[in-house]
């Protein structure tokens, strides 16, 4: 049985479209995952604005240099909760954020 090439090279094009589609799939999978375990934490308790800035969602610097002039007017934070006093802070950037938040290297170490 003779194939026709131009009908060999299209299945092959056919195939390697269809198998690249399911390779990009995983590797965005894996991508996913390996940034979803990278995610930082910060103690902000204890980290400068800089770092805050850097490791929460939706902070920037102006916001983060706020949470730490509102940190050393008031005291530390007892509750994630809490960063939501500050001007510009809403409970949505809180929550969105929860997972990354750490008040004290105690409870750090027990969440590790």
């Amino acid at each position: 049985m003779l194939i026709n090439p131009a009908k060999a090279l299209w299945m092959a094009s056919f195939y390697l479209f269809l198998t690249s589609g399911l390779v990009q799939a995983e590797t965005e999978g894996k991508l996913r995952n390996n940034l979803e375990a990278s995610i930082e934490v910060v103690n902000i308790n204890q980290a400068d604005a800089a770092t805050i800035a850097a490791t929460l969602e939706g902070i920037g610097l102006r916001r983060a240099k706020a949470i730490v002039e509102y940190r050393t007017r008031y005291g530390r934070f007892f509750s994630a909760e809490e960063l939501s006093a500050v001007k510009g802070v809403g409970l949505r950037t809180v929550e969105r954020n929860a997972h990354r938040i750490r008040l004290d290297d105690r409870e750090s170490e027990e969440r590790e």
